[in-house]
């Protein structure tokens, strides 16, 4: 902006006044002091997942409402709320499935006992299934009879025979 000056080449009163009104509105938005990170916004984002978009998590995810999300959470760091909080408004205003655990004592801990109680029982019938049936067959062998079908004396006769074989065609 081209300032006009008077013959003395000074500015006109008005626009020095203008230009100090300029200075004095601008004044709120140098001082603000706490300017929010991304990365401060992708570590709560981090933890809830996208509304729109099924299992990607919100820090991910690129459509138009996880934009306005991830612009609303730091909105909310800006205004002092804690993560926790910040969590916590938006399960409260959408629901569980926001951080895709339960927030219920009760639920989350059927989330995890569950997994670990289903292979702990599959292990233990499977293990009891492997000694029955090797305790079955042990059972089977010991009672069944042995019949001997040749003897001994033929079966070393039949041995030495081959032996004199192999030797001869060498």
């Amino acid at each position: 902006m081209k300032m006009i000056q008077n013959g003395w080449g000074m500015p006109r009163p008005y626009e020095l006044l203008i230009a100090i009104a300029l200075l004095v509105l601008s004044l709120p938005v140098l001082a603000q002091d706490t300017v929010i990170s991304d990365n401060q916004v992708n570590d709560v984002a981090e933890k809830m997942y996208c509304p729109v978009c099924e299992n990607i998590p919100l820090d991910e995810c690129r459509t138009i409402t996880c934009l306005e999300w991830k612009e609303e959470i730091r909105s909310q760091l800006a205004e002092g709320q804690t993560e926790a909080e910040i969590i916590d408004s938006f399960i409260a205003r959408f629901g569980d499935n926001v951080v895709g655990t339960p927030q219920d004592p009760v639920l989350r801990a059927l989330t995890i006992i569950a997994p670990i109680l289903t292979v702990i029982v599959s292990l233990g019938l499977g293990i009891y299934t492997f000694t029955r049936f090797s305790q079955h067959q042990k059972l089977k062998l010991e009672n069944e009879p042995v019949y001997v079908t040749q003897d001994t004396k033929t079966d070393d006769d039949y041995r030495k025979r081959l032996e004199e074989d192999l030797l001869a065609r060498r």
